[in-house]
């Protein structure tokens, strides 16, 4: 039988952009006309735009670790913040590496608590061969921190956002300081950042993670690029935010009940300005992220590197009366964008996929594509990146899952069920932005009986014993 010659022989490169807490409608290309994000367009439009992927859990940490295992937060029993991921775990890089993959890491991970910890300390591989870590913006003595203390010292004491509330208590009672100074910490006010545009954490990310291109682009490659942006506080240089009017900033529509209860300083203005450092700060990674794109390009790594863009969970932005992320995680929190871009050469498609899927798919997907088996522990379903697979694997759910609760997307709707008892049911139809919870309505009953059952269904699906050995 003669040799294929439409692919390459080599296993495909793969480039994994993730940014923090960015939610679904933040880029043009799923319908914003407001923000201004080309690259990331680009990348939707040459690739595949998955516009209903629902991320498996509502804050950090436990998102980020199920979406590099392929796994569920409940079997990876790592369902809410401030626990350490244990350093045997499966991630996609160990999986990798078997087939001859280096692994790099530049930006955040966040598989350990780091409020309470001295960031010089050497890091756990969890799979990866090279790691230049930060987990947050100049607030620690980590590679963030050492990359701009060899470029340009002089503007330490511009990069820092402020120290988290948890880390001064941690230092005050270490007794413990590093001789900055840290700005009071905002979450909600969008602020210039004030040293050289090139020193942002963002920028850092982005830099960093061409410098890694160029030094590995003789091997396949596996590199996660982990954007701090656009999780608070909304820091970002002048011109991205130069980029956004206040006045043309949306505000929610609160329902009268809720619009009755607004804390007096939550105004109209508050949420426009959070909303322009928001977008700003996504407007920046855009910046980033086509500048990687183009070197991946000018290296003429293009043609053999697997691109994919996401998040690990949204942000309120003031729907809800609310600011952050977690509970019940509605669209605006579990939802995020999935952009793929597979080469040609691969078998890559361009389409726009409106199907449910989960950033859990991203692991097998990933696998599939670069020829390795898929570990049985993998939890996932293959997305339709590529000419051959025009279908979605999945039953069509996304599961947010959080320490006692879940809660379930579904086509056109939105189930919640809490561990006290509590159920919540949105028509997504008639209420897309979860406001009215109809479990109790009758006209919805048979709707509500029939997310009880999917949920049911799911978490049956999802158990994992333990692997056995032989019939008994």
């Amino acid at each position: 039988m003669p040799r294929r010659t439409d692919r390459p022989m080599r296993r495909p490169n793969i480039l994994f952009l993730y940014t923090d807490q960015q939610r679904w409608d933040t880029l043009a290309a799923n319908g914003n006309p407001l923000i201004h994000t080309p690259h990331l367009d680009r990348l939707a439009s040459h690739g595949c735009n998955f516009r209903t992927c629902i991320a498996q859990n509502p804050v950090c940490m436990p998102s980020r670790i199920s979406a590099l295992t392929g796994q569920y937060c409940s079997t990876l029993r790592l369902s809410h913040m401030a626990v350490t991921v244990p350093e045997e775990t499966l991630t996609l890089p160990r999986m990798l590496r078997n087939y001859g993959y280096h692994n790099g890491l530049v930006g955040k991970l966040h598989f350990l608590p780091h409020s309470n910890r001295d960031h010089r300390w050497p890091h756990p591989d969890y799979g990866f061969h090279h790691l230049e870590l930060s987990d947050e913006p100049g607030c620690y003595d980590d590679a963030y921190r050492a990359w701009v203390r060899r470029l340009a010292p002089q503007h330490l004491d511009s990069i820092s956002l402020g120290l988290p509330p948890v880390t001064e208590v941690w230092q005050r009672m270490l007794g413990c300081s590093d001789g900055l100074t840290h700005p009071p910490r905002t979450d909600r006010e969008p602020i210039a950042f004030p040293g050289p545009d090139d020193l942002t954490h963002t920028a850092f990310v982005g830099r960093q993670s061409l410098e890694y291109l160029r030094q590995h682009r003789g091997e396949p490659f596996f590199l996660f690029s982990g954007f701090y942006s656009p999780h608070s506080p909304l820091v970002a240089p002048q011109r991205y935010l130069d980029l956004y009017d206040p006045a043309d900033m949306p505000v929610p529509a609160f329902p009268p009940e809720l619009e009755a209860r607004r804390p007096e300083g939550l105004t109209d203005q508050l949420i426009r300005e959070a909303t322009v450092g928001y977008y700003a700060m996504i407007s920046e990674v855009d910046h980033w992220v086509g500048r990687v794109l183009d070197g991946l390009q000018e290296l003429g790594l293009a043609d053999e590197t697997i691109v994919v863009f996401t998040s690990d969970h949204g942000e309120w932005l003031g729907e809800h009366l609310r600011f952050g992320k977690g509970h019940w995680a509605p669209d605006v929190i579990s939802r995020v964008p999935l952009l793929w871009r597979v080469p040609e050469r691969l078998g890559g498609a361009s389409r726009r996929v409106d199907d449910i899927v989960e950033c859990v798919d991203i692991v097998p997907t990933l696998l599939d594509l670069a020829g390795i088996p898929i570990p049985p522990v993998v939890q996932g379903d293959l997305l339709p990146v590529t000419a051959q697979r025009t279908e979605c694997a999945g039953d069509g759910l996304g599961l947010c899952e959080h320490f006692g609760w879940r809660s379930l997307r579904l086509p056109g709707y939105r189930y919640v069920a809490e561990a006290n008892g509590t159920e919540r049911l949105f028509d997504l139809t008639t209420d897309p932005w979860e406001y009215h919870d109809v479990s109790a309505d009758p006209g919805h009953a048979e709707a509500l009986d029939a997310a009880r059952r999917a949920l049911i269904r799911r978490m049956i699906r999802i158990e994992q014993p333990l692997q056995r050995e032989w019939p008994y």
